[in-house]
């Protein structure tokens, strides 16, 4: 199978936040809208992880850059990564004093920024990658990257490679939507194959800590599963070393890469996490902006999700997936 769409290439952008950032709180409910209003927007984003990480936030600044060269002159974007867990709300205050829109990245920042847009409720928020059941605020939408449906997916491919018949899923965090994740990888595998056996999810603790994720993975390739799914951000280079250890495999993504460039990867789930920066801001410059809960993946009008294998040359897979795929996008499989 091929990706569904040709994969975007960095593009530089001048715009970053001040340094000093995280040293910066506020209070109030300004925003960038009450001060001298040259008819320029403000976006700032959170970006709680590396940039760098190839996951969830490299997909996402792929958006940030798309949009920031979409929007030129009309919006300044600013931006923040690498945040430590308690700076989170002081990063999302700075940003809210001075922005028209304030966007987070993962669930992780769920608490704060429900906190803050609760501060400021003059200033819009997204919240992207938050739990999926959560409400949104007046001010505050959900941006739902179909994490869960992107597992199923991963499931489903990790049963339909598996030679013995064991797959196993490894997350970053205990987060709602990642325990969500791996229900759903569950779900995918056995949709796939009723006989496989799916080992009890590892959550590393961090999305981010390669020696972790390698040492879960080596327990799961140990335990005989030879596919792994995962949601991690760097992490899943330790998964990539175990899998090259003990001859297993792993599903790659959210950004997907040439098949063969690293023979650990047995294919990729590809998810857009950028498009909801963008979309968030189209919004915002149209005017027609407003607080929702939007539910991206299949099901959306332009699809952000996809599988794409590297490791197989029956026919047969890609054809069950492809059924799998039709019947989440025709609403005969739900995922959340």
């Amino acid at each position: 199978m091929a990706p569904s769409r040709s994969l975007p290439s960095p593009v530089a952008v001048a715009v970053s936040v001040v340094s000093g950032l995280l040293l910066l709180t506020a209070c109030g409910g300004s925003s960038a809208a009450e001060g001298e209003d040259d008819g320029t927007l403000k976006v700032g984003v959170l970006f709680p992880g590396s940039l760098s990480d190839d996951g969830f936030m490299g997909s996402a600044h792929l958006g940030y850059q798309r949009a920031a060269k979409e929007h030129a002159g009309a919006v300044e974007f600013s931006k923040v990564e690498q945040v430590a867990t308690a700076d989170y709300e002081k990063a999302l205050v700075r940003f809210a004093t001075d922005s028209d829109l304030v966007i987070s990245l993962g669930g992780q920042t769920d608490a704060d920024v429900r906190n803050v847009a609760a501060r400021f409720p003059k200033v819009k928020f997204a919240e992207i990658g938050g739990p999926a059941d959560g409400e949104p605020l007046a001010n505050l939408s959900l941006y739902d990257p179909q994490q869960a449906e992107a597992a199923f997916l991963s499931g489903a491919a990790s049963a339909l490679l598996s030679r013995s018949g064991t797959v196993g899923f490894i997350g970053g965090a205990e987060l709602p939507a990642i325990v969500n994740a791996s229900k759903e990888f569950d779900r995918g595998a056995e949709a796939a194959d009723p006989g496989v056996k799916v080992l009890p999810p590892q959550y590393v603790g961090d999305f981010n800590d390669v020696a972790k994720a390698k040492q879960s993975a080596l327990a799961d390739f140990g335990a005989g599963a030879d596919v792994l799914g995962q949601v991690l951000n760097l992490g899943h280079k330790g998964v990539a070393q175990a899998a090259g250890q003990r001859d297993g495999a792993l599903i790659g993504g959210p950004i997907a890469h040439a098949c063969g460039s690293d023979p650990a990867y047995a294919g990729y789930v590809e998810t857009d996490i950028g498009a909801e920066i963008e979309y968030a801001v189209d919004h915002l410059v149209a005017g027609d902006w407003k607080a929702e809960s939007v539910h991206f993946g299949l099901t959306f009008d332009e699809p952000h999700n996809d599988i794409v294998l590297c490791d197989s040359t029956d026919p047969a897979v890609g054809e069950k997936l492809d059924e799998l795929k039709r019947k989440i996008t025709a609403g005969e499989i739900t995922t959340r």
